[in-house]
């Protein structure tokens, strides 16, 4: 069955969205003068207060967007983090290296973005209780 009621593709797309934002997030945990020196190193003010929207943006969104909590919303925000944050430390394009990062950041975003567009899908905790839902309503 490929129905919209049953289809893990979304659970499985959001997984794999979410990795990337939960190994960042854990590594700047891990690194956090390393994180705020590169931060500060790019001209970004308050380096500190940066770095915890960072790790919070990152950890507890990726953790969010992965079970499918408050998902459009926080698809939304990992998509505009991505697109920022690539700007800002990325924005070297002469360099190829850099250049791929920036280009991986976009394209993230437009995954993101496929999810504010569609949502959770059947396995997250936001739909969790609508077919119940819909069953009384039927």
């Amino acid at each position: 069955m490929n129905s919209a009621n049953t289809n893990i593709a979304p659970a499985i797309g959001r997984v794999l969205l979410a990795t990337i934002f939960i190994f960042s997030g854990i590594g700047k945990l891990l690194a956090p003068a390393a994180t705020i020196g590169y931060i500060a190193a790019v001209g970004l003010p308050v380096a500190p207060l940066a770095l915890a929207a960072a790790i919070a943006l990152e950890l507890g969104g990726g953790l969010m967007l992965a079970i499918g909590i408050q998902t459009r919303l926080v698809a939304a925000l990992l998509a505009a983090f991505s697109i920022v944050t690539g700007l800002a430390f990325h924005n070297a394009i002469g360099d190829q290296n850099q250049l791929i990062h920036l280009l991986k950041n976009i394209a993230m975003a437009g995954g993101l973005l496929q999810v504010v567009a569609f949502g959770a899908g059947a396995f997250s905790f936001d739909n969790r209780a609508r077919p119940a839902v819909a069953g009384k309503l039927a």
